[in-house]
């Protein structure tokens, strides 16, 4: 599970289990946790039960007072990353929007849903009908329904039939 979950159960159930004098060998310290508060609180909860953490790729053992400051430095290098990286994807989704790039795969509709599009209009209006009346014989989710339904709202028939591979 990833390591900014909060809730993670399979590791507080790891925890509970510990005892005194258990290691605890993780690969890397960002599997704990990705904020430095996260990480140290955890490592301060375990060191409180007599546990010990061991990071296999640096060396890490909060066991010594050189471990507990080369852990805490760790931390701290990693919540700095995590939030480097954030930055720099935010900033990369901003000037992909500003070229006019909106991400995602394009919609497009194939021949099947187009002829769903144009067999539900002819009920679709129906003001009679339950929505649950009209999607489900289509064998459409609600969702689906209720997009649909905008396309039905803003365009012909003729539109619906050439809409291809437009982006909406």
């Amino acid at each position: 599970m990833s390591a900014t979950t909060k809730n993670r159960p399979e590791l507080d159930k790891m925890i509970e289990q510990f005892r005194e004098g258990d290691e605890l060998y993780v690969w890397r310290l960002d599997r704990l946790g990705r904020s430095l508060k996260n990480i140290i609180d955890l490592v301060l909860s375990l060191s409180d039960k007599g546990i010990i953490i061991k990071g296999i790729t640096y060396g890490v053992d909060t066991s010594t007072m050189n471990g507990r400051l080369f852990l805490n430095i760790m931390a701290s290098l990693y919540e700095y990353e995590r939030e480097l990286i954030r930055e720099r994807t935010n900033a990369g989704l901003q000037s992909a929007r500003a070229r006019g790039r909106l991400g995602g795969r394009p919609k497009g509709y194939t021949a099947e849903t187009i002829s769903k599009l144009l067999l539900l209009r002819t009920v679709y209006k129906d003001v009679t009908k339950r929505p649950e009346d009209i999607y489900k014989p289509f064998g459409l989710t609600r969702a689906t329904f209720y997009r649909y339904a905008k396309i039905l709202d803003h365009h012909t028939d003729e539109e619906i039939k050439n809409i291809g591979i437009k982006k909406y």
